[in-house]
């Protein structure tokens, strides 16, 4: 059974009980009306005509037989008329009554969707009957509930991130200008003395283009829909490049990258972007490892898609946290260092791309470390692989 005709059978189901309700009190306004034309027709044929001729002859004096002809030609040869008339009548009563429990399940309907935005957390209830539009309306206001929860946790995590960067750019910036005056005022400092000012300012400086970067990335944040240049990927080359351009970050502490890539290892893709997000998860491995350890990068070809493995021997990360990295604005460090601290975008615009290219990204943490894993659907049309230095299976350390 497809999944339309799945959904219809469910839908049938939740109407029975209002079906049943509606079946049940129609039915019975439809038997009072039939039970009542078929009184009236025998008390117009029975005690009624009886009553009619005696009340004649008693209030009016009448003959029986003139009262009798009276009661035969106003009601005995109109009786098809008045069994006519009191059909429509019936008609008319059950129209009526049922527009009146139509307008009432219509003023349930209205005030549920108008619960739907009531702040209040209760429950919306309606009549028993009405149990499956019940169920859907307050499933509907704890997906609306928990949109907006959201959408206002992001908005403040976005603020506080604003006033942060704003507050880091002044520090970094204030050195530079105390630095540049500190020059400008005494020319004649010694050489190392003007070497060490002039390193520490191009420091802060570099700290500040990172942070104006980061506000740029905050400002243009909207990867909904990514365009993708698809070409085909020396991975195992792509990855050995970026270890490499990793080496300066990594060796102060120790760390180093060990690659597990086959050379022949190749990925359909946007080269661009995929690089992008290998380098932010690089980032956030080389971050939070500790020092002396290695960040093992795995990729394996798995029937139809490729597996890509960060693994870093670092802190475990909570489930809790673990479950929001790859949220915008989120970020491990709630301490927000200053010399490591990013806007808590690197994650969730790798997400994004991921997604884009119809694959799937998840992180696992345990007491021995963190391991992210990227999955990437293979292509079976991919254009031929262009010849290019590869290697893999090496340790990256100098």
């Amino acid at each position: 059974m497809s999944e339309k005709n799945t959904k219809n059978v469910g839908r049938k189901s939740s109407y029975v009980l209002f079906e049943r309700k509606m079946t049940r009190k129609m039915l019975s306004l439809v038997l009072i009306a039939i039970g009542a034309v078929f009184l009236l027709r025998e008390l117009i044929r029975g005690r009624f005509g009886d009553a009619v001729v005696a009340f004649l002859t008693g209030v009016f004096h009448l003959d029986y037989s003139d009262a009798l002809y009276i009661y035969e030609a106003t009601f005995r040869d109109h009786l098809d008329g008045i069994i006519a008339g009191a059909i429509i009548l019936s008609l008319i009563v059950v129209f009526r009554f049922s527009l009146r429990w139509v307008r009432e399940y219509f003023d349930e309907i209205s005030a549920g969707c108008d619960a739907l935005l009531d702040e209040k957390t209760e429950l919306i209830t309606l009549s028993p009957e009405m149990g499956f539009l019940e169920l859907k309306l307050n499933e509907s206001k704890t997906i609306l509930e928990k949109r907006e929860r959201d959408a206002r946790e992001a908005e403040q995590r976005k603020n506080d991130l604003v006033v942060y960067l704003a507050h880091d750019i002044r520090t970094p910036l204030t050195s530079v200008i105390g630095y540049l005056e500190l020059l400008k005022e005494a020319p004649d400092l010694p050489v190392e003395q003007r070497a060490k000012y002039l390193s520490i300012t191009l420091d802060k400086a570099y700290r500040l283009e990172q942070l104006i970067n980061e506000f740029f990335e905050i400002t243009r944040f909207n990867l909904q829909s990514i365009p993708l240049n698809r070409e085909n990927i020396h991975l195992s080359y792509m990855l050995l490049q970026m270890a490499e351009e990793f080496y300066p970050i990594l060796s102060p502490g120790g760390k180093s990258v060990r690659l597990d890539v086959p050379e022949d290892l190749s990925l359909y893709g946007d080269p661009d972007k995929l690089a992008r997000v290998f380098n932010n998860i690089l980032k956030n491995a080389a971050a939070y490892s500790y020092p002396d350890t290695v960040i093992e990068i795995r990729a394996r070809q798995e029937r139809n898609a490729v597996r890509i493995t960060f693994t870093n021997q670092g802190p475990q990360i909570p489930e809790a946290q673990l479950n929001a990295i790859f949220e915008k604005f989120y970020r491990l460090d709630s301490a927000r260092s200053s010399s490591t601290g990013g806007a808590g975008l690197g994650l969730a615009i790798a997400k994004e791309i991921v997604t884009a290219h119809k694959g799937t990204i998840s992180a696992s943490s345990g007491p021995e470390g963190t391991v992210f894993t990227i999955e990437l659907p293979g292509s079976p049309a991919a254009p031929p692989q262009e010849e290019g230095p590869a290697r893999a299976g090496a340790a990256v350390s100098k």
